[in-house]
């Protein structure tokens, strides 16, 4: 998604005269305005998750998911997510609001195809009691980067820089094979993901005041939708090598 600058809000001086009500209506107009555009944004990512759980479940349980554990098929459904948000992302100002929506409910199904398999290693009450836990924490987290008054954009280098060693760790322990490795990059991406968490719902809200009213809007808010669904699901996979218990 591209980075847009947060417009600081002028502030009134000292001695001037303040119209009657005008300010206060404005800010209150603004004010509605953000709540209904970050409460699409939460929908968008509510309803992606619906999709996706409930696609893994019926996948699981119809046996389908033991034909996307190994060979060609497990990599069709594990990249192809990945090709979407990659296309999203670069294409998103060529793109369609329809095509935007029709690729992110796409991207939803194909996760749900990929998700299915953890059915196969892990409880589905572990599974479950995964999810609450990533689902309270999330609201916190989330809450936190809407109501603060700290900037986080500092956040944003280091925990994308972070993401991209998870990633070179992961594919390292591929052939390490190393338990203590897995544990520590299991650590760090609940970690990593929380503070993403956080810092994109400040920069949703921030971009608010610069796309309210143009026809971008539509978009950013099915892309950040995309972005905190992204937070939402890394934070369950990661929380669920220590809280999923496997099955016998």
């Amino acid at each position: 998604m591209a980075d847009w600058n947060d417009p600081r809000q002028a502030q009134q001086g000292f001695g001037s005269v303040p119209r009657a009500g005008g300010d206060v209506a404005s800010r209150t107009t603004f004010d509605a305005g953000l709540r209904k555009y970050m409460l699409s944004i939460y929908n968008y990512m509510a309803s992606g998750i619906l999709l996706t759980g409930i696609i893994a479940m019926l996948t699981a349980n119809s046996g389908l998911a033991y034909s996307f554990a190994s060979g060609p098929m497990m990599w069709i459904v594990a990249l192809s997510p990945l090709a979407i948000v990659f296309a999203m992302s670069f294409g998103m100002n060529k793109f369609s609001k329809g095509t935007l929506q029709a690729m992110y409910w796409g991207f939803a199904v194909l996760m749900g195809l990929s998700l299915s398999t953890i059915f196969l290693v892990y409880t589905g009450a572990s599974i479950a009691v995964t999810f609450f836990a990533t689902a309270g924490a999330f609201a916190g987290l989330s809450l936190f980067g809407y109501t603060t008054q700290k900037d986080l954009s500092g956040w944003g280098s280091f925990l994308i820089m972070g993401v991209v060693g998870l990633i070179i760790a992961s594919v390292i322990n591929i052939f390490l094979q190393s338990e203590a490795l897995m544990w520590a990059v299991s650590f760090l991406g609940v970690l990593i993901f929380a503070g993403l968490t956080a810092y994109d719902t400040q920069k949703l809200k921030n971009i608010y005041s610069s796309v309210r009213g143009t026809p971008m809007m539509d978009k950013v808010v099915i892309m950040g939708a995309l972005n905190l669904y992204l937070d939402f699901i890394n934070m369950f996979l990661f929380l669920l090598r220590f809280m999923g218990a496997t099955r016998e």
